[in-house]
């Protein structure tokens, strides 16, 4: 993996004050985001770990429904989706970038539904994932 997380064998949940450390520069594109996201009704945030091998994780939901998951790394942090049958064709139907695309058509696909993983490092990689998110909100 390009960009591991942050939190890597932290057996305790991350204080606000180690996430913006580990964010470094990326931790106002961060809150950007998430303020963004509480802004469209997409909050109820749930920090997880899986397993210390996996570190930490925050789901972000409207509801009980999960909608982003966002993962701090260093100076960047990783999100993902798990968009079903209509949100990938939604997906596909609309403006996005052929390299969003790409990367939506070569996702995996679980029980679930499509995977899709993307790196934030700066701030112009915003507007694909909140193109993403309203896609995720509306199907």
């Amino acid at each position: 993996m390009e960009n591991p997380n942050a939190f890597i064998g932290k057996t305790t949940l991350p204080t606000a004050e180690e996430v913006t450390a580990a964010l470094g520069s990326s931790a106002e594109i961060w809150k950007q985001l998430v303020d963004w996201l509480a802004e469209q009704g997409i909050a109820n945030p749930e920090w997880k770990s899986y397993s210390p091998k996996a570190g930490w994780s925050v789901r972000l939901k409207v509801k009980k429904r999960n909608i982003i998951y966002l993962s701090p790394c260093s100076d960047c942090f990783r999100v993902a989706f798990i968009f079903g049958d209509k949100a990938v064709a939604a997906a596909r139907q609309s403006n996005l970038s052929k390299s969003t695309l790409k990367l939506l058509d070569e996702a995996p696909r679980y029980p679930e539904g499509t995977g899709l993983r993307l790196t934030v490092k700066s701030s112009k990689d915003l507007a694909a994932i909140r193109k993403l998110a309203l896609i995720k909100l509306a199907n």
